[in-house]
């Protein structure tokens, strides 16, 4: 019986670790996808509609590209 409460408390210490790791994989994988969907949403803001049709279309605001600034991507 002695044999069996030892197996069995690693075999829940292991789980623990498991989890724990893939609690961390998870988060870092949540990130990754924050980072392209702002990546995807930037993308699709410089190749959106020119200044004068976003007025027209009632929505204010410059276009990057028309004002020339270039963004980056920090490689965190």
């Amino acid at each position: 019986m002695t044999e069996r409460l030892k197996a069995l408390e690693n075999e829940l210490q292991k789980g623990s670790m498991m989890l724990a790791e893939l609690d961390q994989r998870r988060a870092e994988l949540r990130d990754t996808m924050l980072r392209i969907s702002g990546a995807i949403q930037v993308l699709r803001e410089l190749d959106g509609p020119p200044v004068a049709s976003r007025a027209a279309a009632g929505r204010p605001g410059s276009s990057r590209r028309d004002s020339g600034e270039v963004l980056a991507m920090s490689g965190d």
